[in-house]
C-alpha cells in the first residue's frame, strides 16, 4: 500500500535517521547569497552578460554567467594566494549555510563535509602553466597543488568548520553538487555523522574551457543577446551558457536537529543515483528515469506525490528532450516544472546543489519561478512549464534533477518537514 508524504516522514521519524535541511548558502550569477539568488529568479532577472576580457575575441562564445559578487571579496591577501576561485566560492556558500543553520553545536568527529566539483582547480592549473612557460619553474606558486586538487574545496570547508567525520569530493561532472548532497544523506543514515555540510562549486570561465565546449557545439552562440541566450525547452535553444558559483546545504539527522530546536527548511526524503553506460556525452532518458524511480522509492513516494520538478534542463537540443521523456515516464506530466539555468546559466558542478536549494525554497514558499526565454515550447517537450511569472504551487514533495557527462544521473527528493 502506498504511503502518503506524511506517513513517510513519520516512519523516518521513528527510525531516527531522517535527513533534514537546516542551512543553505549560495553565490551565483543572480545573487551573492541565497535570498539574492531566489529574489532574482522570481523577478525573472538574468545573470548572463558579455565577457569583458581581451582574449574573448579569439572565441566564438563571448558570454557567460560570472558570480555577482567576487568570492575573494571577504578573503584576506594571504588566503587569496592560497585559494583557487572555486575554493573561495565554496567557502562563501559554506559560511552562509552554516550561519543559516544555527550554527549546530556538534562534535567534530560527528561533522562531515562533502563538496563536489566538475572541474575543480582548473583556473589554477592553467594560470600556473602559463607562469611556468613565461617565467620558469621558480615562478610557480607553492600553493599550486592544494589549489588545483579536486578535493580542495571540500578540504577548505572542512578546515573552516573543523569537520573530522570525513571529507569527501564527488567528481561526477554536472551532477557533482547533487551527488554530494546524496552522499551526505548516506553518511547520516549510516550513522557516520550527525551533521553534514554538502554541496558543489565550480569556477572556470576561461578561454580553454569555453573554447572546448564551443568546439563540441554545446554552448549558445547568442553573443548579441546574452540575457536571451539560455533557453531551456524553447524551440530555438542552441546550447547552454557557462557560469560559475557554489551552493551548500547543512544536512542534519532528524532527532539531532529537533533536539537542538533547529529551524528546518525541508526534509531530504530520498535520492536516486544511476549511470547510463550509454555514451560519454549523449543523454539517456532511460537512465535518467531510473534515477527518478530510485529517488521516489528511497523516499517512499510515487510519481503522483510529486507536485514540482526543478529540471536540469541546460538548453541543449538533445538534453532537454531526453529529460522531458524521463520525467513524464517516471512521474507523469502533472508536476509544475521550472528550469533555473535559463536565468543562472549552467554552474557545472555547482548547479545541482544550487538547484536543490531552489527546490527547497519552492516547497517552502509554495511558489515556482518561471523559465526565462521560453517563447515557444520545443518539439518533444511534454511538461507543464512555468512561464512569464512565478506560479503558486502548493506541493508537498518535489524533485531536483541533475545529469552529467559520463552518464551520471542524480535525483533528489524533498518534502516539507
Amino acid at each position: 500500500m502506498r504511503r502518503t508524504v506524511g506517513e513517510t516522514a513519520r516512519s523516518r521519524d521513528r527510525a531516527g535517521n531522517d535527513v533534514l535541511v537546516t542551512g543553505m548558502g549560495a553565490t551565483t550569477p543572480l545573487g551573492a547569497d541565497v535570498p539574492g539568488t531566489w529574489d532574482g529568479l522570481l523577478a525573472g532577472r538574468s545573470g548572463i552578460s558579455p565577457i569583458i576580457a581581451p582574449w574573448v575575441t579569439r572565441l566564438p562564445v563571448h558570454i557567460a554567467g560570472g558570480m555577482l559578487q567576487d568570492p575573494y571579496a571577504d578573503v584576506d591577501r594571504v588566503q587569496r594566494r592560497r585559494l583557487d576561485r572555486s575554493q573561495a566560492a565554496a567557502l562563501v556558500a559554506a559560511r552562509e549555510a552554516w550561519s543559516d543553520a544555527g550554527p549546530p553545536e556538534v562534535e567534530p568527529e560527528r561533522l562531515a563535509v562533502v563538496v563536489g566539483t566538475g572541474i575543480g582547480g582548473a583556473l589554477t592549473i592553467l594560470d600556473q602553466h602559463d607562469r611556468m612557460g613565461e617565467r620558469g619553474q621558480r615562478a610557480v606558486s607553492p600553493y599550486t597543488v592544494p589549489r588545483l586538487m579536486p578535493n580542495g574545496p571540500s578540504a577548505v570547508v572542512s578546515l573552516l568548520l573543523g569537520a573530522r567525520a570525513g571529507t569527501h569530493a564527488p567528481t561526477s561532472a554536472c551532477a557533482s553538487g547533487a551527488e554530494a548532497i546524496a552522499v551526505g544523506a548516506l553518511l547520516i543514515r549510516a550513522g557516520r555523522a550527525d551533521v553534514v555540510v554538502a554541496g558543489g562549486t565550480d569556477a572556470c570561465i576561461h578561454p580553454l574551457s569555453l573554447g572546448a565546449f564551443a568546439q563540441m557545439r554545446a554552448l549558445s552562440l547568442r553573443n548579441d543577446a546574452p540575457e536571451r541566450a539560455s533557453r531551456p525547452f524553447d524551440r530555438r535553444r542552441d546550447g547552454f551558457v557557462m557560469s560559475e558559483g557554489a551552493g551548500m546545504v547543512v544536512l542534519e539527522r532528524g532527532d539531532f536537529a529537533r533536539a537542538r530546536g533547529a529551524r528546518v527548511h525541508a526534509a531530504l526524503a530520498g535520492a536516486g543515483v544511476t549511470s547510463d553506460a550509454h555514451d560519454i556525452t549523449l543523454p539517456d532518458a532511460a537512465g535518467q528515469a531510473r534515477a527518478i524511480d530510485e529517488a521516489l522509492r528511497d523516499a517512499g513516494l510515487t510519481g503522483g506525490d510529486i507536485g514540482h520538478v526543478n529540471a536540469h534542463a541546460t538548453g541543449t537540443p538533445q538534453g532537454d528532450v531526453a529529460e522531458s521523456r524521463a520525467v513524464t515516464a517516471a512521474v507523469g506530466d502533472h508536476p509544475v516544472v521550472t528550469a533555473p539555468k535559463s536565468a543562472t546559466g549552467h554552474l557545472l558542478g555547482a548547479s545541482g546543489a544550487v538547484e536543490a536549494i531552489l527546490t527547497v525554497l519552492a516547497l517552502k514558499e509554495s511558489l515556482v519561478p518561471p523559465v526565462r526565454n521560453l517563447e515557444e515550447i520545443g518539439d518533444g517537450i511534454g511538461l507543464d512549464l512555468v512561464t512569464g511569472a512565478p506560479r503558486k504551487a502548493d506541493a508537498a514533495a518535489a524533485l531536483s534533477t541533475s545529469f552529467g557527462f559520463g552518464g551520471h544521473n542524480v535525483v533528489l527528493a524533498f518534502t516539507r518537514d
